[in-house]
This record gives structure tokens, sequence and C-alpha cells, in this order.
């Protein structure tokens, strides 16, 4: 099991550096006073035991996902049909996450690996290299649901020192044993269109649509890999840190408003990962212009209403407790980002809709765009994104009239 009370070194891994070599690929850039990431920490954990962050709105913000308790409003995007639409798209996500809370205090998915499985095969399959392995394994989660599929390697950075207990208001050790040496990451994108109608209760539906297909790819493939007869556990948001796991399998790289940036979707997705013992062989991090157009574009940073997002350079400095220590990188402030969400009554995602990344990108002009900004033209590129009006705000009312 991984050491759940850290004391050797400063990132708490017993005989490990705070930089490993594939910092080198991914750029990030993690200093000496690097500390593991506590759950509890966690802003919406933080609402329930931070008197600091809870109170009434907080309180409105979660009950709103029960629609009787929700607050309808006249105003479109905050009807009764976008609150019944959201809080549909949640059901799965929800219906999982609540099913052993009372009686195993195990919120799965979100604050606890998953548990929901049939047995596994007890002969492991081995008559393939890892290469064979990787490559029927990312065909099998693509038909299984997942929009995109990367592998890398363990790496106890990301993995949180504890896991905590709503039920109880108290630290868990995490549960995740420590010699599973790979992870498979998957990442579903959210829906495009009511993306566009941020911030609605009806954006929201993107966010829960984005999770519950994520968490139907993510069980299907853990099984798959099971069936093998080989160990792996199912984690979404709980566990450890998504991102820079995503990064290090190579689906994409960092962007200014603390997202994931893929090639396909931009940072309209949601992640998943499974730890693995299957022998595979990991991708390597890919590298397609996001940090240099993020360090000129700030349409994230300017659109954010509470202006929590870097205006600046990449700094090491954490705004709150809620934020990782020891990175440089852009740092969001959490504590003002969740504090916009209980003022709206939903969730918010207005960084994704004006990143100039969201885009659909099947379509070819959309593409050649995100090869410009890639190369020394991005400056062409952001005048016209700002000149052609993307990422503006469309109504609900847009999206429920839509044929």
């Amino acid at each position: 099991m991984i050491d759940s009370n850290p004391t050797n070194g400063p990132c708490g891994c017993a005989g490990c550096t705070c930089r490993k070599p594939i910092d080198d690929q991914t750029g990030f850039q993690v200093g000496e006073g690097f500390q593991r990431f506590n759950q509890k920490h966690d802003q919406f954990n933080r609402s329930l035991w931070d008197p600091t962050v809870r109170s009434d709105k907080v309180r409105r913000f979660f009950e709103s996902y029960y629609t009787d308790k929700a607050s309808f409003r006249k105003v479109e995007g905050f009807q009764h049909r976008d609150y019944a639409l959201r809080n549909a798209s949640w059901y799965v996500a929800d219906f999982t996450a609540d099913l052993l809370e009372t009686s195993h205090d195990r919120k799965e998915g979100f604050l606890d690996t998953y548990t929901l499985f049939r047995e596994g095969a007890t002969v492991q399959k081995l008559d393939s290299t890892p290469a064979e392995n990787s490559a029927e394994l990312k065909r099998a989660a693509r038909f299984l649901g997942a929009d995109l599929v990367g592998i890398c390697e363990y790496d106890e950075r990301w993995v949180y020192t504890h896991n905590y207990s709503r039920r109880d208001d108290r630290e868990k050790p995490i549960d995740l044993p420590s010699d599973l040496p790979y992870v498979v990451v998957l990442a579903n994108a959210m829906d495009h269109d009511t993306i566009q109608t941020v911030p609605s209760a009806l954006s929201g539906a993107a966010t829960g649509q984005g999770y519950s297909k994520d968490i139907i790819a993510l069980l299907s493939t853990a099984q798959y890999i099971r069936n093998l007869g080989y160990r792996a556990v199912a984690s979404l948001n709980d566990t450890a840190l998504s991102i820079p796991l995503a990064i290090q399998a190579g689906l994409g790289e960092y962007g200014r408003h603390g997202l994931l940036i893929t090639p396909e979707f931009g940072p309209r997705v949601r992640i998943a990962k499974i730890f693995t013992d299957l022998p595979l062989e990991p991708d390597q991090p890919i590298h397609f212009g996001v940090r240099e157009f993020c360090g000129i574009c700030r349409k994230c940073a300017k659109g954010c209403p509470p202006k929590a997002i870097a205006d600046g350079e990449p700094s090491a400095e954490p705004h709150t407790i809620s934020n990782l220590v020891g990175v440089t990188k852009w740092t969001v402030n959490a504590e003002k980002c969740f504090g916009f969400w209980a003022n709206q009554g939903t969730d918010c995602s207005i960084c994704i809709r004006v990143c100039p990344y969201n885009k659909d990108f099947s379509k070819w002009y959309y593409r050649l765009g995100r090869r410009l900004a890639g190369t020394r033209l991005r400056r062409l590129l952001l005048w016209l994104d700002d000149a052609l009006k993307f990422g503006q705000r469309r109504t609900a009312g847009w999206w429920w009239g839509r044929a």
C-alpha cells in the first residue's frame, strides 16, 4: 500500500526525488518544495469542513442537484428544463458514487476507487508483448466508449497522501496498491453545443454527460483488463491527480486555465484512469504549441468573472491550500472559482467556452487553425479568433430550439 503518512523526502516518497526524466518531456517544473496533495484540501471537500468556504450558497449549490431543491429562474439557462437535463446527465455518476457511501464509506469515482466489478479471469494472457497489449487495449477501450486513450508509467507524485471521508469527516489511507506499474488514461469529450451556453444550468449537462460517458468506458475497460487475468483499479476524480497523468500519457498539454488541452477536443474533456499490472508500453508526451500559445493568449483570464485564472507568468506560489505546492505552473484560485459557481447555482466552464482550442476539429479549417496556433503565426490565429467572435455565449433557448 502507498504510505499515507509520508516523511521521506520533499515529495513524501521513500527513495524518490522530486524531478523525474519525464518532466523534461512534459515541461513540468517540479521543485524541491513539492508536496503531494491531500484529498481533504480539494475545494469541494473543503466546502464541508472549512468554515471559510462553507456557506448557505454552497449548500444550495449542492442541493440543486436534487431537482426539487433547485432554484428555478425565468431567465434562459436556469429554468426547470435546464436543471432537469443537467441533473439527468449526472445520474450515472451520482448513482455509482452514492451506492456504497452509507454502507461502506466509499464515494466511488470522486473520493474512492471503484469496486463495481465481476471477478476476472484466474489465468493470465501471456502470449503477447507489451506493445501488442497496448494496441489491443486501446482498441478495446475505444470500442467500450473512450474517445481518447493513453498509457504512462505509475508516478507516485500525483497520488494523494490521503483520501477523505465526507460521511465521517476524516482522512482515510489511500487504498491503492503500490505495485501497479502502469496507468491507462481515458478521456471523453463534453458536448460542444451546450458548452456554448455557459454560464447556465444547461451547460452543466455537458459536464455530467462527460463524467457519465467516462464511467461507462472506465468500468468496462477495467473489466476487460481483469478478464485478461490482471489487476485493474479504476479511478475517476479520486486517488490521484488526473491531468499530470494524462499529459504523461500523451493526451495533451497543460493550459493557462489549469486544464488539459487535447489536439482532438481542446479543453473540452473529462478524464479517468486505470492503475494496472498488465504489461504495457507507455506513450510519449506530445507538444503541439499549447504552452507557447497560452503564453500570449489571455482569453480565459479575461473571460473569468471572479478573476480566478492567472494573467501573468507561471508561478510556484499557491493561492490556497486547494492548490498543488512546489510545481511552477499557471494556477487557478479555486476559492474564487468555486465561489462563482455557488453564486450562479451551477458549475462554470466559461474558460472552456472562450478557449481558442475549443473547436470542432472534425472540420479541416479548425485543424488548420490549430496548426497555426503551434507556429510563429499564433498571433494571427488569436486575432482571427477574436475577429470571428469565437467563444461568444449562446442562449439556452438556441440549444433547445435546434432541430
